[in-house]
């Protein structure tokens, strides 16, 4: 199963891609990050993101996307920018009908370290654990979309929503 993890952002969206054959069997295939300028205008942002995200969609073709929640913000201009990106984001992979996973960070935090309150650190250790890097893939935004691809391989058969 081709699993594509997205963490979303308006300024930067981290993509991790993985295959895995089981909960216990995946490799890596690539991630990267889909980035705006923010002196570019709004709209514009979000159709650079809808873009680039439908053509990585095309080629790579995943059996399943994961894409995080939003929680919560202490910024409420950011928190709305960041919810229409996202919706773009989802918009994109519905539009190619690929399954959706929408976990909570919480939700996330737990089924990768087993702690809901997981810290970046603890989830990144985990990361570098379950893919058997030397090191921790950077960005951050990158590495956070590898979790979310591993959550879809342990998760994915049993609460899959199909759009």
């Amino acid at each position: 199963m081709r699993i594509i993890g997205i963490d979303p952002g308006l300024a930067i969206v981290g993509i991790g891609l993985i295959e895995a054959t089981s909960a216990h069997d995946m490799q890596i295939i690539d991630y990267l990050t889909i980035e705006t300028a923010s002196r570019t205008p709004f709209a514009q942002r979000l159709k650079e993101i809808g873009e680039d995200l439908s053509a990585l969609l095309k080629e790579h073709q995943p059996d399943l996307a994961v894409i995080e929640k939003l929680y919560f913000s202490v910024n409420e201009k950011t928190a709305l920018d960041v919810a229409q990106a996202r919706g773009v984001m989802v918009a994109a992979v519905a539009m190619q009908n690929i399954p959706i996973i929408e976990p909570t960070p919480p939700e996330l935090k737990s089924c990768i370290t087993g702690d809901g309150a997981a810290d970046k650190k603890q989830m990144q250790q985990m990361i570098k654990m379950i893919f058997n890097l030397a090191e921790i893939p950077q960005p951050d935004d990158a590495a956070d979309a590898l979790a979310l691809a591993a959550f879809g391989a342990f998760q994915g058969k049993r609460t899959t929503v199909i759009v």
